[in-house]
C-alpha cells in the first residue's frame, strides 16, 4: 500500500469504531475510579486489548497500569508509545449528561468522595482503545511497533502510596521495547476539533505541598492557656498569595492551597493544622526557589504566633517539554488530521501532566484537543461560549463536559501519528 492508501484505511477504521468509542467513553465516565484504585477500568481496558490479539498485554503495572504491544508486519525499528491516563477525580459530576457518575468512594484516604471524570480521562481512555482497534486492523502495514500505555494515578496517588508514570517506568512498563517517540493528548475547553501545541513547556512543573503547623491544644474558652495554630495557618494562606512577586514576573508561577485539615472542633483549639497545596512553575528551574520561599514563609509565620511548621514537597512532576524539532516534525500530521486552521500554538499553562516522564525521556509530543462549545476572541487570547452551546467548563470543574463527536478526531490523531512515525515521516530531521 502507498501512504495515501494506508491513511484512507486508517480513516475507514476510525469511522467503523467511532460509535464504539463513544460507548466506551460513556461506560468509563459512568464508572470512574480514583488514583491507584482503577481496578475495573483496568480490567475493561485489558479485556478489549486481548480481544485485538495483540502480541502482548501487560497488566498490574504500578498498581493498575495496562500496556498493550502491537508489532507491525513490515520491517522497522521504530517504536511509538501512545499514552492515555485512566484515573478520575474526587469531584462531583454536574455535567448533566445521562451517563453522569453517581459514584461515591467511601474508603479512599480522606474520603468519602464523590468521583467523576472531571478532567476528561474517560475520553483519553476511549480514544486510545479506539486507536488500538484501528491500528490492530492494519498491523500488516505497520513498519515497527506500537505500545499502548494506559496509565493510572496521573492525578497523583494518595501521599502514602507510589503511582503514576514514573512508577510505571520503574516497574517495567516499557521493558523489552526501546521507544523512539511518545504521543498523547489532553482534552480541554478549546473549540471542538482544535488541536493545540506549544514549543517549549506545554505543561508546567508541579509539586505537592504539605505544611504542618503545630501549636498546643487547649479548650476553646481559654486560648491563652495553649497555642492556637489557626492564626499561623491564616498568615501562611495570606502570605502565599504574594510569593509570585518574589520570583521573575515574566515566568508564571502559582502557589495554591486546596485543602486545610485540622484536628480540633468548635470548642477545641487543635494541636495541628495541615495545609495541602500545589506549586506550579512554567519554568522548571524556578521550582527550587519557590519551594524555599514557601518553606520560609511557613516557618517564620508559625514562629510569629508561637508555633512551629514543617513543610514537605512531594510528588514532583517535571514540565512536559517540546523541542522545536519535534513540533516541526509533527505539524504536518496534526494539520492533515485537524485541518490547517484548527492547529494552533497555545499559550503556556500551569496545568501539569506526568506524561512528561515519558515524553521528556524518549521525545515526542503531547497536544491539546478541544472538545467544547467555545470559540476564540479575535486575537485568540480567550475563549467565549458559542451561542446556544454549553459554554466554557474547565477541567476539574464539576460541570466539565466533552463533545462525543470530537472523540473520533482523537482516535484519528493517534492512528496517523503512529503510522507517520513508524514510516519515518514524523521524526526530527536528525532521526530520519
Amino acid at each position: 500500500m502507498t501512504d495515501a492508501e494506508v491513511y484512507a484505511e486508517l480513516d475507514r477504521g476510525v469511522d467503523q469504531v467511532a460509535d464504539d468509542v463513544v460507548r466506551w467513553r460513556h461506560h468509563v465516565h459512568e464508572h470512574p475510579e480514583l488514583s491507584n484504585r482503577e481496578v475495573k477500568t483496568a480490567g475493561f481496558i485489558a479485556d478489549h486489548l486481548r480481544s485485538l490479539d495483540l502480541d502482548e498485554v501487560r497488566t498490574d503495572i504500578a498498581g493498575h497500569g495496562v500496556v498493550g504491544i502491537l508489532r507491525g508486519g513490515r520491517p522497522g525499528d521504530r517504536v511509538i508509545v501512545l499514552r492515555a491516563d485512566i484515573d478520575a477525580l474526587p469531584v462531583e459530576d454536574l455535567s448533566g449528561v445521562p451517563f453522569a457518575s453517581t459514584v461515591v468512594d467511601e474508603e479512599y484516604p480522606g474520603g468519602p468522595f464523590p468521583v467523576s471524570h472531571a478532567c476528561g480521562h474517560d475520553c483519553h481512555t476511549a480514544m486510545l482503545l479506539g486507536a488500538a482497534t484501528v491500528l490492530a486492523g492494519v498491523r500488516d502495514q505497520l513498519p515497527g511497533t506500537v505500545v499502548f500505555v494506559f496509565q493510572p494515578a496521573e492525578e497523583g496517588p494518595p501521599v502514602t502510596e507510589k503511582g503514576g508514570a514514573r512508577e510505571m517506568i520503574a516497574q517495567g512498563a516499557l521493558d523489552g521495547v526501546d521507544p523512539t517517540m511518545v504521543f498523547g493528548m489532553h482534552v480541554g475547553p478549546l473549540p471542538k476539533g482544535v488541536i493545540g501545541y506549544r514549543v517549549g513547556n506545554q505543561y508546567g512543573a508541579s509539586c505537592l505541598i504539605k505544611t504542618e503547623i503545630t501549636g498546643e491544644q487547649v479548650h476553646g474558652s481559654t486560648p491563652w492557656m495553649g497555642v492556637d495554630p489557626m492564626p499561623a495557618a491564616g498568615a501562611v494562606l495570606t502570605g502565599i498569595g504574594q510569593i509570585y512577586r518574589q520570583v521573575n514576573a515574566f515566568n508564571p508561577v502559582t502557589v495554591s492551597i486546596g485543602h486545610v485539615q485540622d484536628v480540633g472542633r468548635f470548642n477545641v483549639i487543635g494541636q495541628t493544622v495541615t495545609l495541602w497545596g500545589t506549586i506550579r512553575c512554567s519554568v522548571e528551574s524556578d521550582m527550587s526557589q519557590v519551594q524555599e520561599r514557601v518553606a520560609t514563609l511557613a516557618e517564620h509565620s508559625a514562629a510569629a504566633y508561637g508555633c512551629t511548621a514543617t513543610t514537605q514537597f512531594l510528588q514532583d512532576v517535571p514540565a512536559v517539554h517540546h523541542t522545536q524539532a519535534w513540533v516541526d516534525a509533527g505539524l504536518p500530521t496534526l494539520r492533515r488530521v485537524g485541518g490547517e486552521d484548527n492547529v494552533i500554538q497555545t499559550p503556556p499553562t500551569l496545568g501539569y501532566d506526568d506524561v512528561s516522564e515519558f515524553v521528556n525521556a524518549y521525545g515526542g509530543l503531547y497536544v491539546m484537543l478541544g472538545v467544547q462549545d467555545t470559540r476564540f476572541n479575535d486575537d485568540r487570547t480567550d475563549l467565549t461560549p458559542i451561542p446556544g452551546g454549553r459554554g466554557v467548563a474547565s477541567n476539574h470543574n464539576p460541570h466539565f463536559y466533552a463533545d462525543d463527536d470530537t472523540l473520533a478526531t482523537g482516535v484519528r490523531l493517534h492512528a496517523h501519528v503512529a503510522y507517520d512515525h513508524l514510516s519515518g515521516a514524523l521524526a526530527p530531521d536528525h532521526e530520519r
